[in-house]
């Protein structure tokens, strides 16, 4: 999985298209991806690998757009202990992504 994440970098870079990598940092208790999981969006919303899938995974997606737009890196905490809507936050645990762009 962090092979594909990788070559899209590889290819963002050679294109000269600006890629946001989005990297769990650290995690507690128990989460669907271990740190080091990566997950690279393109400008368009499309991405490549996998930091976990589900809520989570979206609400990383959605700061990944903003660091697109402004180039500032930030450091995400995903928390899955609870979900006030009863969805699909059923890991326990809490997951810190730090989100980049590269150029």
């Amino acid at each position: 999985m962090q092979d594909e994440v990788f070559e899209e970098m590889e290819k963002a870079i050679a294109a000269g298209k600006p890629l946001v990598i989005a990297t769990v940092a650290a995690t507690r208790g128990s989460t669907p991806r271990k740190p080091g999981a990566k997950m690279a969006v393109r400008e368009d919303g499309s991405f490549r690998g996998t930091i976990g899938g589900g809520c989570g995974e979206a609400e990383v997606w959605q700061e990944a757009m903003r660091v697109h737009e402004t180039g500032a890196p930030k450091l995400v905490l995903v928390d899955l202990t609870e979900s006030p809507e009863g969805e699909d936050k059923i890991c326990g645990g809490i997951m810190e992504v730090f989100v980049e762009r590269v150029v």
